[in-house]
């Protein structure tokens, strides 16, 4: 999976359309349980809005594995799907957006709420500050004793996450390891050990 950007931080956006209130707060979330727990949080702070509707994808950018979306008491299709299309169609991935309303009482009609919460998700996104999400692979390593200071080198050398390690006939090692570095690994680790430590990307 290549790295692709999530948002850095909480952010909010506000504005006013035909004199309701609109309130579009994203947030980084990677589980569906995170989306629903920054739900509950932002009905908690707006306790007397009209509407909180919302949208998560909790994976890739336009992947559709772990998304979700509610019109939260709006007409139906007219606020939760939109709000969705508008993040599946993002480069953003991993994100929630909550959309909370205070009725300003001129009703706006199906298009004029499908415009609305759609450009709320588009105005957060806007200004969204983001961050590149690294995909991690994990990587078996196999050496000789006399070459494990090399091969513990090495992993210094790429930042590389320990999970665990055997000592038997050889020294078994497995790593998380920044997928976009796997080949200038591999190509350092033959440098370091003279070819002999073993190494596969197993998952």
């Amino acid at each position: 999976m290549k790295p692709y950007p999530i948002p850095k931080a909480n952010h909010r956006v506000e504005e006013k359309i035909r004199r309701s209130r609109f309130i579009a707060t994203a947030a980084h979330i990677s589980a569906p349980e995170q989306a629903k727990t920054f739900i509950t949080l932002i009905k908690t702070e707006f306790p007397d809005a009209t509407h909180h509707c919302w949208a998560y994808n909790a994976g890739a950018p336009g992947s559709t594995n772990k998304v979700g979306m509610s019109d939260a008491g709006e007409p139906h299709g007219t606020a939760g799907r939109p709000m969705l299309n508008v993040l599946l169609h993002a480069d953003v991935g991993e994100i929630v957006v909550v959309a909370t309303r205070y009725f300003g009482g001129v009703k706006l009609g199906t298009g004029g709420l499908v415009r609305a919460y759609s450009g709320m998700v588009k105005k957060v996104l806007a200004s969204l500050p983001v961050e590149i999400k690294t995909a991690f692979v994990e990587c078996r390593i196999s050496c000789e004793y006399a070459d494990h200071n090399a091969v513990k080198r090495v992993l210094q050398i790429f930042d590389a996450q320990h999970i665990r390690e055997h000592f038997d006939a050889h020294v078994m090692m497995h790593i998380k390891l920044d997928a976009a570095k796997v080949e200038k690994f591999r190509n350092r680790l033959t440098g370091f050990t003279g070819g002999r430590a073993g190494f596969d990307v197993i998952g």
